[in-house]
């Protein structure tokens, strides 16, 4: 992330996973809105397939189950929308 100038804490990642997968990397979220227009969230930290595709970082896997695809890209959106994953205190 550093690399890709892309902010965010261990403790900010952390407080996030833990409430959106409970750390589970195959986490899958088939009963939310997302879900119901047809792109249900996923990973660590709950990316829809869009978002995933949009704020890949490059050099990641392209799997959006991969811990470290999935974290880089939420990392990546947050920081976009809301200047850092240790802004992120609620679902996005």
């Amino acid at each position: 992330m550093a690399e890709n100038h892309i902010p965010g804490s261990y403790d900010g990642i952390y407080r996030n996973i833990m409430r959106e997968s409970s750390g589970n990397p195959q986490a899958i979220n088939l009963t939310d809105s997302n879900a119901a227009a047809g792109h249900p969230s996923k990973g660590l930290l709950q990316v829809i397939d869009p978002t995933f595709q949009a704020y890949h970082v490059p050099g990641t896997s392209t799997d959006i189950y991969d811990p470290v695809a999935n974290i880089t890209a939420a990392c990546n959106y947050a920081a976009h929308f809301y200047g850092s994953i240790d802004n992120v205190n609620g679902p996005y």
